[in-house]
């Protein structure tokens, strides 16, 4: 009998890495952990594990991101996969890289400390193992590239925002200040960006209005959604 096609391949493993993206402060953050086991035991890397027997790609990468944040239903998207024969040291690993968007204020701090896991500046990033800082600077593009676009960034937000958070939001992902006439004008123009009669006595001195993504109107409205 003929040897069986696939066995005459090698076998190696596949993982998932996720670029977990926050925002606090005007600041726009990723999630990084010290790795816990050998080898670099204690150096940082981004959030990842090993896909499972019988576990399809992005159910893996959910799983990984439930067990690490506690949080289900988060915002994800596979934007790249990594292959470099030497990547990493421990063995042949190809890694599926995933862009994750989440509200920093629900992710339990319980689990972050468990997990040796700490949010940092993208603007202040220490060396990530392997190949983990191209995988950071991937999803970043791609996030600049649809933040515009394509209303992903509410994902970072509270449920409801001020316009200034808002246009923090966006100064901080795509790196540079952007004129706030001009900014509230173009949010004024979508009806899907709704003032709400709450105030924001937290962050706000004077009290400023807080405003909510309706995505209901917006997935069957006509308007476009353009910042």
């Amino acid at each position: 009998m003929a040897p069986n096609y696939y066995s005459l391949n090698p076998k190696f493993y596949v993982a998932v890495d996720c670029i977990i993206f926050g925002f606090r402060r005007g600041e726009l953050k990723v999630l990084l952990q010290q790795r816990p086991f050998a080898p670099h035991r204690g150096e940082w890397s981004l959030m990842g594990g090993f896909v499972q027997e019988g576990e399809d790609l992005d159910n893996a990468a959910n799983r990984v991101l439930t067990e690490l944040t506690g949080l289900e239903g988060v915002y994800m998207k596979q934007i790249g996969t990594f292959g470099n024969v030497h990547r990493d040291s421990g063995d042949r690993v190809i890694s599926v890289a995933y862009l994750a968007l989440l509200d920093i204020d629900k992710v339990d701090e319980k689990l972050n400390h468990e997990h040796a896991a700490h949010w940092e500046d993208i603007n202040s990033l220490p060396p990530l193992l392997f190949d983990h800082n191209q995988m950071v600077k991937m999803a970043h593009k791609e996030l600049r590239e649809r933040i515009s676009s394509i209303p992903v960034g509410f994902q970072l937000l509270p449920p409801f925002f001020t316009l200034t958070q808002l246009q923090s939001l966006h100064e901080a992902i795509i790196g540079e200040k952007l004129d706030k006439r001009n900014f509230r004008k173009r949010i004024n123009e979508m009806a899907f960006i709704e003032k709400t009669d709450l105030i924001d006595k937290v962050t706000s001195r004077r009290g400023a209005a807080l405003y909510r993504f309706n995505y209901k109107d917006f997935a069957n409205g006509e308007q476009q959604f353009k910042l």
